[in-house]
């Protein structure tokens, strides 16, 4: 007891030795680098606002820029010949609640029946699943839509698998475009004769990328309003800007439309990252080939309505995009095809400042370096970094969503709680770890919700499963932010206490699982 004793009463005093030749000069060099990547951030921001203006006010439509005439249906001679044969690809997995969906609204989109081939790539382990399926597709076949189903011995290469192997049937070999929808999609009748045209009337144009319509669940929870914030602004603003400045953009993975030649060039589908969507546009980008992203196409699609399924999702789409860049910068240097600006897009704005840069400082920063700031007095924030950029960076967010602008505050907090598992999966993704290429796919519920039962039973067996629904990393990081808050109110001159106590909450709220959509268990 007095060996221990003594050692506390040592601590303030190592403290102090440490803190003046270490603490401090570490802390201000994370000071300094996270105010560097911040600015970065907001450069990053401000371009694109400069840029979308540009593009709103000189009106530079897609349809102003590359010819889009429609296809003619109304000539005698030519027939159903003149559109070209399509092929459709339908990925899906254990997908009960959503599969009539998608098959359904495929197999009614408006294009000559001749020329539509419809494969629905079900990679399915539950057999109940797999045979609704299989009588779905049959339903549709009898009344005669050209439609197949695929399945695979083993899910090798996940979703890329599973379209590299649709494309060797021979049938494929007669079409010149595919487009793809994920099973939760539902394109409207006419989206062919949208997209098809850019494809036909352009010959350098290997992919047409229409937006997201979260219309089945984005009021279902807060937080699905949430995603809609920082999705919408990925597609109002991010896609239509690197469309109309380089003709280069990450493929969505879904409602698109790729040029079927351009792939093979491209090397096809590959299943080295969890993001086989953006290795191939930019293989594609690479070779010369340009996109373009209609916002006016609009597919309806759900969100993740369960914080489970989204954290999975977010890892995905935060680590794949980090290994991606690992494995293919010297690949992008090395290009010969694509100018200098292209190769500078895509390394510095398309992956580093926004697949890295914007994860990593949002965490580190606002939920690490500042807390720990207020413990080294000595360490001072300017006003600028810490309130002025991080404002704007969030006003010029919004402007996606106008709708949802009065929630504005609490996406912040929502937002930075994400950032952990952003950050995590971001390293991760570039050190190659463990789960660099694990892959989960995406619950949809589809109506299931609308349909679950709201009797009191069932709100009392959700919550006495509390414990299986606890974050415990999101109570930590709560934990911590708590006790900085405290400190700082009691002895801080800054007053980020605010801040810190309503964040903290943000933190305890995600870690006792009361966000999202509570699915009562069966």
């Amino acid at each position: 007891m007095e060996n221990a004793a003594a050692a506390a009463a040592q601590l303030p005093e190592a403290w102090s030795q440490v803190r003046a030749p270490v603490i401090v000069p570490l802390l201000r060099l994370a000071v300094a680098v996270c105010l560097t990547m911040s600015v970065l951030l907001f450069l990053e921001r401000m371009y694109m606002a400069v840029v979308i203006s540009g593009v709103k006010l000189l009106r530079r439509r897609p349809e102003r820029r590359y010819r889009c005439d429609p296809l003619p249906d109304d000539d005698p001679e030519l027939g159903s010949s003149a559109f070209p044969v399509v092929l459709v690809q339908i990925p899906m997995f254990n997908e009960r609640e959503v599969y009539q969906l998608s098959i359904g609204a495929v197999c009614g989109l408006s294009w000559p029946s001749d020329r539509l081939v419809v494969q629905v790539l079900d990679d399915s382990t539950d057999p109940i699943i797999k045979e609704m399926v299989r009588m779905e597709c049959e339903r549709w076949a009898y009344k005669g839509v050209n439609i197949t189903y695929q399945i695979r011995e083993n899910r090798k290469g996940y979703k890329a698998g599973a379209l590299k192997e649709g494309m060797k049937h021979g049938y494929v070999r007669e079409c010149e475009y595919v487009a793809i929808f994920d099973a939760d999609f539902q394109p409207d009748p006419d989206f062919l004769r949208r997209t098809i045209p850019f494809l036909v009337r352009n010959s350098d144009i290997a992919l047409v990328q229409a937006r997201w319509r979260f219309a089945v669940n984005a009021d279902e929870c807060l937080m699905t309003r949430m995603q809609e914030m920082s999705l919408d602004y990925h597609f109002t603003v991010e896609q239509e800007v690197s469309s109309s400045v380089c003709a280069f953009f990450g493929f969505n993975g879904t409602a698109g439309v790729w040029r079927i030649s351009a792939v093979n060039e491209a090397g096809g589908w590959k299943d080295r990252t969890t993001v086989e969507d953006m290795d191939l546009a930019i293989r594609a980008s690479l070779k010369g080939w340009k996109f373009v992203y209609l916002g006016d196409v609009q597919v309806k699609s759900e969100l993740p309505s369960t914080f489970k399924a989204f954290r999975f999702q977010q890892h995905r789409w935060s680590c794949g995009p980090a290994n991606l860049f690992r494995k293919m910068l010297m690949e992008i240097v090395r290009n010969k095809k694509v100018t200098i600006w292209k190769k500078i897009h895509v390394i510095y704005n398309f992956f580093l400042v926004r697949k890295i840069v914007a994860h990593i400082v949002t965490f580190t920063f606002y939920c690490l370096i500042i807390p720990t700031t207020i413990f080294v007095p000595e360490v001072r924030i300017p006003k600028w970094g810490c309130v002025y950029i991080p404002t704007i960076i969030t006003l010029l967010n919004s402007v996606g969503t106008p709708r949802s602008f009065h929630l504005l505050f609490f996406w912040i907090l929502f937002e930075n709680v994400m950032s952990l598992h952003r950050t995590k999966a971001t390293l991760i993704g570039l050190l190659e770890a463990g789960r660099a290429n694990e892959w989960v796919v995406t619950e949809k519920l589809g109506n299931a919700l609308k349909m679950k039962s709201a009797s009191k039973s069932s709100v009392k067996k959700s919550f006495m499963r509390i414990w299986d629904r606890l974050n415990v990393t999101e109570l930590g990081v709560g934990a911590f932010l708590f006790s900085c808050g405290w400190y700082d109110l009691a002895f801080g001159k800054d007053h980020f206490f605010i801040y810190l106590f309503f964040q903290a909450m943000a933190f305890f709220v995600v870690g006792i699982g009361y966000v999202g959509t509570i699915v009562p268990q069966s």
